[in-house]
């Protein structure tokens, strides 16, 4: 404790009579029996503002969130300073409104969990000192949670998923595939060398300016590259996926991306046209961009799946595959996903979009 005290001082925290009016403003319960242990989940990872109560068995007691998507849309990318504040501006409000909508008071609370690591860490900064004054205030032990552990265990909310099984996280800050062996005991057999699929995808969707495309303006980059997809031919361009011959199951985006860039300038220089303005093939590099993605993921996946199996470190024939992470929700890495699992007889699960996610419930 004394060192995540140390760690809580290191950022900046709000005023202590912001806290203390905070914690009057909460409608105490002394009748009210629990029968289960309750925990506060707070998550300040990335750029989205979220709690939740949740009990042993599962049982989401109240949930709140703040997203911060619109305001990072139009800077085209998280800027941590302002992610900060953000989540200095939301926190209490979204902690307070997942405490009142699960009619749970501070004082009810077995313990409080929160995200130390991965992230950014301004915005961890936040969301830990926030967390450290009601441990402080209210005397209650304080569960230190890993962001990526989290995600690994969400589907045991939702499904009966029995330990080992194998976990691939696609996100816009994380891709990594997991054995999962129990509650804290991972086996990590690969990861990207460089940026995220998701990052990629933005990064690649910025490139394209497909905010300025008239049906692409409100998303965010990887669901505009999706959208687009639906309309281009995948086979217009050759992008080769890449690592194919590495002998491993890490992944890489990095060169993907500039080899995409190097094509948006090739054909911008063709059509005439400016940076910034639409190019009449968007469609159809989304298409192609979307599909090497997909191929990429699902070979390295195929590739641990095999592994795991060979070394007797999966079951044969009734093996479980979870794939969480907002890219998750892409649909068509989703079924180039369903492809591998088939032809591997595993079981293929995903948590609810809103769970895949950054949340507060997975922390909890």
């Amino acid at each position: 404790m004394l060192i995540l005290n140390k760690t809580a001082r290191v950022f900046s925290n709000p005023s202590k009579r912001k806290i203390y009016e905070y914690l009057r403003s909460f409608n105490f319960h002394p009748g009210k029996v629990f029968l289960h242990k309750l925990v506060l989940g707070i998550e300040t990872s990335c750029d989205d503002t979220a709690a939740a109560v949740v009990d042993e068995t599962g049982n989401v007691l109240g949930e709140a969130i703040h997203s911060q998507t619109e305001v990072h849309l139009k800077t085209g990318g998280i800027i941590p300073p302002v992610a900060q504040q953000l989540h200095r501006e939301n926190i209490q409000r979204i902690v307070q409104e997942a405490l009142s909508v699960s009619k749970v008071s501070p004082s009810e609370l077995s313990a409080i969990a929160t995200t130390i690591k991965p992230g950014l860490a301004l915005s961890l900064g936040v969301g830990l000192s926030f967390s450290l004054q009601l441990v402080d205030k209210f005397k209650k032990p304080f569960i230190p949670i890993h962001h990526m552990e989290a995600h690994a265990l969400t589907i045991r909310l939702t499904n009966k998923v029995e330990f080992p099984f194998l976990v691939l996280l696609i996100s816009g800050g994380h891709c990594l595939l997991a054995l999962v062996r129990g509650v804290s005991d991972f086996l990590l057999l690969g990861k990207s060398l460089d940026i995220a699929p998701g990052d990629m995808l933005d990064k690649v969707a910025r490139r394209l300016s497909l905010i300025k495309h008239p049906e692409c303006s409100t998303m965010s980059g990887g669901k505009a590259i999706e959208h687009l997809a639906k309309q281009g031919n995948k086979l217009h361009f050759d992008f080769k996926p890449p690592m194919q011959r590495a002998k491993n199951c890490d992944f890489s985006f990095t060169g993907l991306q500039h080899i995409i860039d190097k094509t948006v300038m090739q054909k911008e220089k063709e059509e005439g046209i400016e940076k910034g303005q639409i190019l009449s093939s968007a469609a159809d590099i989304a298409a192609a961009v979307q599909h090497t993605t997909a191929c990429h993921i699902a070979k390295r996946t195929h590739r641990a799946i095999l592994f795991c199996k060979q070394k007797a470190l999966l079951s044969q024939s009734n093996a479980v595959l979870v794939v969480s992470g907002g890219v998750a929700s892409n649909l068509y890495i989703r079924k180039a996903l369903e492809i591998v699992a088939n032809a591997t007889q595993c079981t293929l699960l995903c948590p609810p979009p809103k769970l895949c996610t950054d949340n507060g419930i997975m922390i909890a």
